[in-house]
């Protein structure tokens, strides 16, 4: 158990940001998984920059390696392309 009263609050903090960074990139690997479904090349690009913007997000803020963010990106960018 903590000791200190910033511990503590160093506890719940981590906490909340744990959540929340859950919470995020769940959000953004389902966003990625229906992309790779859609078979229609418009809703595609139209989803794309949605995505893309989603997977800078998580790799700004470290949720992510930013090399990952890079590799996601040409992987979805390749594949709407492809359609």
């Amino acid at each position: 158990m903590a000791n200190h009263k910033s511990a503590l609050k160093r506890i719940r903090s981590n906490e909340k940001r744990r959540v929340l960074n859950r919470y995020q990139h769940k959000t953004t690997r389902s966003a990625i998984k229906k992309l790779r479904e859609v078979t229609d090349a418009k809703e595609a690009q139209k989803m794309l920059p949605n995505v893309l913007s989603m997977i800078d997000k998580l790799a700004k803020k470290n949720i992510i390696h930013a090399n990952k963010a890079g590799n996601l990106k040409s992987q979805l960018t390749l594949h709407v392309n492809a359609l």
